[in-house]
């Protein structure tokens, strides 16, 4: 499904103008990439309600700028520090034939039946919830998933363990390189403590049992001081 966005060009600008669309509840933005950067305007609600939606993070967009249609991808936005107001928006137009670098979001599967879990009764930990990857427009994936079905207790799965769709690479670079952990079972802290307590009792009881025993028939010694008068 398209998504589309539809915008309209932005003549005055700087601070002041922006903190005037903001008041009429417009937004202003800004298209970049290939050509001239445009100067933009989009309505407030309809922009708002459109980033609350997972796929508009990671989708080719279509851009109506005045009639004329584009293809874009959102690259960044900034939200009011404690308003739900979208302050600014921007978008890069896309190149069918260049590769282009995107976040995609991480969809986890089968987290009940994983042994980890339904045998050992640990917890899922997601390190990441997206995955920085590398393809061509025509080759975007919604989202990329993570199937958790053989995952035991301890054990972690790693960006190198995902099966990417054809044409997509994931990025060979920091926190998201082939050996970085997307998700792992956990033993619960509870469950720990517990195994430390059993282990601690053990040892001390252990302990008490190889104790040497006191002699038999051990006399008592005998207070210091003066015999008692007979």
């Amino acid at each position: 499904m398209t998504i589309e966005i539809n915008a309209t060009n932005r003549k005055a600008q700087g601070t002041g103008a922006s903190r005037r669309l903001r008041n009429a509840g417009r937004v202003p933005g800004v298209v970049y990439g290939s050509g001239d950067a445009n100067m933009i305007e989009l309505d407030h609600n309809d922009i708002y309600h459109k980033l609350r939606a997972e796929a508009f993070h990671a989708s080719i967009l279509t851009l109506n700028l005045e009639g004329k249609k584009e293809s874009v991808l959102l690259r960044d936005f900034v939200m009011h520090p404690f308003r739900q107001q979208v302050q600014h928006i921007d978008f890069q137009r896309v190149d069918a034939k260049k590769k282009m670098h995107i976040k995609v979001p991480l969809h986890f599967l089968n987290a009940d039946i994983a042994p980890g879990v339904k045998e050992g009764g640990g917890k899922i930990s997601h390190v990441m919830t997206d995955l920085d990857i590398i393809c061509l427009p025509k080759d975007l994936p919604a989202f990329i998933e993570v199937d958790l079905a053989h995952l035991a207790l301890g054990h972690s799965i790693h960006v190198a363990d995902l099966k990417l769709p054809k044409g997509v690479e994931a990025a060979a670079h920091g926190t998201h390189a082939a050996g970085a952990v997307v998700a792992t079972v956990q033993v619960p802290r509870g469950m720990v403590e517990a195994e430390v307590t059993a282990e601690a009792e053990a040892a001390a009881a252990a302990s008490a049992a190889s104790a040497p025993a006191p002699a038999a028939g051990a006399a008592k010694t005998a207070p210091a001081g003066k015999e008692g008068k007979k």
